[in-house]
C-alpha cells in the first residue's frame, strides 16, 4: 500500500519550507504548523510527516512544544524526525505523541543507537537518509559524511527499522520531479519500505511514484510538502492520485 505523507517543516516554531535543503532559503508558509496539521487530517491524510528543522542543525529539540500540539490535534499518526541524536531525544518525541521517529544523522554517526532505539521501539524507529546523488548528509543537510547511500540502506535491513525516508536534496523544495533513478537503486539495494522525498511538483509525479516498481519492489510511499502549500494541488487530489 503507497502512503502519502504531507509535511510539516517546523522552524522557530512555524511552518515553514527550504530550498534544496538551504537555511537561508526559506519560505514561510503558517505561523500556526497546527492549523496546517488539523487541515491535513480533515483533508484525510493518513500520516503527518513532520520535521524540526532547527533540531536536525543543532541537535537541541527547539520545537517539541509544537510537535506535541500537533500530535494532540490530529487522530492520523505523525512521523517526526531532526535532531534525534540520543534515546532521551526519541522517547521526548514518543512522549509527545509521535507515532514514529525518524533518525537521519545519527544512523550515520551512531548506528549503535539505531540498533538500540529499534530493539527498544519495535515499529516506532524510522530512518532518514538525505542524499546528494550517493553522498549522504547529516546535520540538517549542512556537513558532507562520505557516507555511501545505497551502503547505509542495505546496512539498516538487519536492525529492524520500520522504513527509510530518502531525500534527494538537489531536488528538495524545487518542485522539479522525483530522482527515479536514485529511488530505484535504493529499491534494488534494501528491502526495506522505502519512502520518497523531494521533488513532488504535480500530480503526475506522484502517480508516477505510487506506480513506481523495479524488481518487483514498490515504493512504500512519498512525503510531499511544498507542491501542496503552492496550490499545485489539493491534499485530496493527491490522494486521488496514489489510491488504486
Amino acid at each position: 500500500m503507497f502512503t502519502l505523507y504531507p509535511a510539516i517543516d517546523l522552524r522557530a516554531g512555524r511552518a515553514v519550507r527550504l530550498t534544496r535543503g538551504d537555511f537561508t532559503a526559506e519560505t514561510v508558509y503558517a505561523d500556526d504548523p497546527v492549523a496546517v496539521a488539523r487541515a491535513f487530517a480533515i483533508a484525510g491524510a493518513p500520516w503527518i510527516h513532520v520535521v524540526d528543522l532547527d533540531a536536525a542543525r543543532t541537535g537541541e529539540p527547539a520545537n517539541l512544544a509544537a510537535v506535541e500540539a500537533i500530535a494532540s490535534a490530529v487522530a492520523c499518526p505523525v512521523q517526526v524526525g531532526g535532531g534525534v541524536r540520543s534515546v532521551e531525544a526519541a522517547s521526548a518525541l514518543l512522549l509527545a505523541g509521535a507515532a514514529r521517529v525518524v533518525v537521519g544523522t545519527a544512523a550515520v554517526e551512531r548506528p549503535a543507537l539505531v540498533e538500540e532505539l529499534c530493539a527498544a521501539n519495535p515499529g516506532q524507529i524510522a530512518v532518514g537518509i538525505d542524499a546528494r546523488g550517493r553522498d549522504v548528509a547529516t546535520r540538517g543537510w549542512t556537513e558532507t559524511s562520505g557516507t555511501d547511500l545505497f551502503e547505509l540502506a542495505a546496512g539498516l535491513e538487519a536492525i529492524g527499522v520500520a522504513a527509510i525516508i530518502v531525500t534527494e536534496i538537489s531536488r528538495d523544495g524545487t518542485m522539479e520531479g522525483p530522482d527515479f533513478v536514485q529511488l530505484g537503486a535504493v529499491l534494488v539495494a534494501t528491502g526495506l519500505p522505502v519512502i520518497a522525498s523531494g521533488g513532488v511538483g504535480g500530480l503526475p509525479d506522484l502517480a508516477a511514484l505510487g506506480g513506481f516498481e523495479i524488481a518487483g519492489r514498490r515504493l512504500a510511499g512519498a512525503v510531499v510538502g511544498r507542491a501542496l502549500y503552492e496550490g499545485r494541488f489539493s491534499l485530496a487530489e493527491a490522494l486521488a492520485a496514489v489510491t488504486p
